[in-house]
């Protein structure tokens, strides 16, 4: 992460938590039934991110080109 202030608390998260982020790539040691509660929740948050890409789409359309220009660039990269 480029900017260390997406850490701090008072900043909050984008989808995920440090502690979710370990879970999810595997660098922390939990039981399967609570990795799966962490990924049931990552999808419920990735279907609500949709409804909030369209309320940017509609008032907000240079934030969203922001964050498709971020994506897209990663994916196109390999890098994600």
């Amino acid at each position: 992460m480029s900017d260390d202030t997406a850490e701090t608390p008072s900043f909050g998260r984008a989808l995920f938590t440090p502690r979710e982020r370990a879970i999810l790539s595997n660098e922390a040691d939990v039981k399967d039934n609570y990795r799966y509660k962490v990924e049931s929740v990552a999808r419920r948050r990735v279907d609500l991110l949709e409804d909030d890409l369209e309320m940017l789409r509609e008032n907000h359309p240079e934030l969203l080109e922001e964050i498709r220009e971020f994506v897209c660039e990663d994916d196109r990269d390999g890098d994600r």
